[in-house]
């Protein structure tokens, strides 16, 4: 269980790609992280399979793959992270499991003011999941839904501590982001799926 607040951003130092499996190494400055812990890697939890003195080694499978842009990571590319929580932390974002739910694409960002207001195009998993101001996850960021200008779009508003400590800042039109729907959202949804489909009878 995560939170959506990004505690580093990580730099991608190694990449290895074998038939089917991918495994990428990542530069950080946690100090006691241990092998078999789970870590949020741009929203994604993941298993640290080894690690050393500033890294640790992830790997991605099939099901991962196909639902992120983990395919797509090169050897200097940027990732937020974020260690799972302990008891008596304080939950500062919302309910983030680290189950990403697909993949969006922005389609637009315009700075206002001194937030950065980005467009994400989203498909219909998330959409159904989604509300005003509603709760919502990008790259393992907790964001306040801001509006939904569209159909099949979401918008948030980014502050500049948000610009300058996560990987959200260097976003631009085109590119891919993680997302992951809020996670009451999806009971709810699964209760009235299951209700609706009750013999009324």
């Amino acid at each position: 269980m995560f939170t959506g607040i990004v505690t580093e951003v990580g730099k991608v130092i190694a990449v290895r790609r074998e038939t089917d499996r991918l495994a990428f190494r990542i530069e950080m400055g946690y100090k006691d992280l241990v092998e078999g812990e789970s870590i949020a890697v741009g929203g994604a939890c993941l298993t640290v399979v080894s690690c050393g003195e500033n890294w640790f080694e992830v790997e991605a499978i099939v099901t991962t793959r196909s639902r992120t842009w983990f395919g797509d990571l090169q050897i200097g590319d940027e990732v937020n992270l974020e260690r799972s929580v302990q008891l008596g932390d304080r939950m500062g974002g919302h309910f983030v499991q680290g189950h990403v739910d697909g993949v969006g694409e922005v389609v637009k960002t315009t700075t206002e003011a001194d937030a950065l207001l980005l467009d994400v195009a989203v498909p219909d998993e998330i959409d159904e999941l989604t509300i005003p101001h509603g709760s919502v996850s990008i790259d393992g960021v907790s964001l306040t839904v801001n509006e939904m200008p569209a159909p099949n779009v979401l918008q948030v508003a980014l502050i500049p501590y948000t610009l300058e400590h996560t990987t959200l800042g260097n976003l631009k039109t085109g590119d891919k982001v993680h997302l992951e729907g809020d996670m009451i959202g999806k009971y709810i949804r699964r209760l009235l799926r299951d209700r609706q489909g009750e013999n009324p009878n």
